[in-house]
């Protein structure tokens, strides 16, 4: 072992590592609040900024785009810190990432620069990266059989971020008024403070250090360097059928739900709603992502993985169909965005547990960094073309066109379950 390793994970006894779990839990959902408020708080108002910075709409798209780009370009450098020394630097590194990123921003805005607007939406796009690798820190101690439920309660804790986050732009941006700087940054600037807060108490209460006292207690021929390179984890995804099929499930959910989401406002507008009815849409997607996670976490945990990743296959394709043949009926659009939430939060609870099930600890957290990396690049790059296949073809055709993303994932899930896999998925889960 290093010497931060010997440093930082002392023994711990069979009968503390459940008070440790609810721990570890508590201070990851804290931090995932944060987290999560930080995001939703700058990113609301990232399309406006960037048009007023700009001086054209043609340009304010690339201000979202930029922070996909961050959390994706982020994942590795950051996934390799943790696979070396442990989640704890890794995450706070990724929130004081995104807090210079936030001040960048208002930076940015106040002399007028859109080329350094973008530079500090990539880094803000750090804070985005923490969120996502908190879950997989919640399933470093978790017992096989409540592995899924562990990383579903820290996706939860993004709800009350997501839904409070929006409600604070508007006294953020009130607050830098005779600063001289937008008030569209304002946001941004709070946000920059909320990261900071986050980094915090990552570094004060996460003690000990989750990844590096699971693999303490992992067997000793999980405890080589050498298994715990970025290479030795995609070595395990490329060797196992199962960690395959968790990394299609987590991309093909993400970019499905990505590219219609980013696209549905613009659709809504052009049938004539208002921004508020815009919002409540949005707002009800937001929920079906995330309050329903720990229900997707249970099912993952009782019914399998792959019942619930073929769940996730169902509720995708039901949603598309919802959205693509809403037409001009606003009820059923938010329907369809809706359950685009609950299939995106089932996708990413059950390919999150496969892939921590499928894959040797020592190899996990590099590989947890690729499968993050997968998502978010897919992701960006289906949202850049999500907007092209709008405005030539129709909103209709998006739906399709993600719904064809489905048949490589349906086919996997039953390919997997046909040649055993389901019964080494619930064995890896101790089910």
């Amino acid at each position: 072992m290093t010497a931060v390793e010997r440093a930082t994970t002392a023994p711990v006894r069979a009968e503390l590592l459940p008070a440790l779990r609810r721990r570890t839990t508590a201070v990851l959902i804290v931090s995932q609040i944060l987290g999560g408020l930080g995001v939703a708080t700058g990113i609301g108002l990232a399309t406006v900024l960037a048009k007023q910075v700009s001086g054209t709409e043609a340009l304010s798209g690339l201000a979202p785009t930029a922070t996909v780009a961050g959390t994706a370009v982020l994942s590795m450098p950051l996934a390799a810190l943790m696979t070396a020394r442990g989640r704890r630097p890794g995450l706070v590194l990724a929130y004081l990432i995104g807090a210079l990123g936030a001040a960048v921003v208002v930076v940015a805005a106040r002399v007028g620069s859109f080329p350094l607007l973008l530079c500090g939406m990539a880094a803000f796009g750090a804070a985005s990266s923490a969120n996502l690798q908190a879950r997989f820190a919640a399933a470093d101690l978790a017992e096989p059989d409540r592995r899924a439920r562990a990383i579903s309660h820290v996706v939860w804790a993004t709800t009350i971020g997501a839904v409070v986050g929006p409600n604070i732009a508007a006294p953020a941006g009130r607050s830098v008024a005779g600063l001289g700087i937008p008030a569209a940054a304002g946001p941004f600037l709070w946000a920059a403070g909320i990261f900071v807060i986050s980094a915090v108490v990552v570094a004060v209460l996460l003690r000990p250090d989750p990844l590096l006292t699971a693999r303490a207690l992992a067997p000793e021929d999980e405890r080589s360097p050498a298994a715990r390179s970025l290479r030795a984890g995609w070595s395990a995804i490329a060797e196992s059928p199962l960690a395959r099929l968790a990394l299609v499930t987590v991309a093909v959910s993400h970019t499905a739900m990505v590219s219609v989401m980013s696209m549905t406002p613009v659709d809504l507008a052009h049938h004539g709603a208002s921004i508020d009815l815009i919002g409540l849409v949005i707002s009800g997607h937001i929920a079906g992502m995330y309050a329903f996670s720990p229900l997707m976490g249970r099912l993952a945990d009782r019914v399998g993985r792959l019942s619930v990743t073929g769940l996730a296959a169902g509720l995708l394709a039901c949603a598309l169909f919802l959205a693509g043949t809403a037409g001009g009926s606003k009820g059923q659009t938010a329907a369809g965005l809706f359950v685009l939430g609950l299939g995106w939060s089932a996708g990413l609870v059950s390919g999150s547990a496969l892939l921590t099930d499928a894959v040797p600890q020592s190899a996990r957290a590099a590989a947890q960094g690729f499968s993050d990396l997968t998502m978010n690049t897919s992701a960006g790059i289906g949202g850049a073309i999500a907007g092209l296949v709008v405005a030539k073809a129709g909103y209709a055709w998006l739906n399709l066109a993600a719904a064809c993303l489905l048949v490589p994932l349906a086919v996997l899930v039953l390919f997997t379950r046909g040649r055993g896999g389901g019964a080494v998925a619930g064995e890896a889960a101790g089910g």
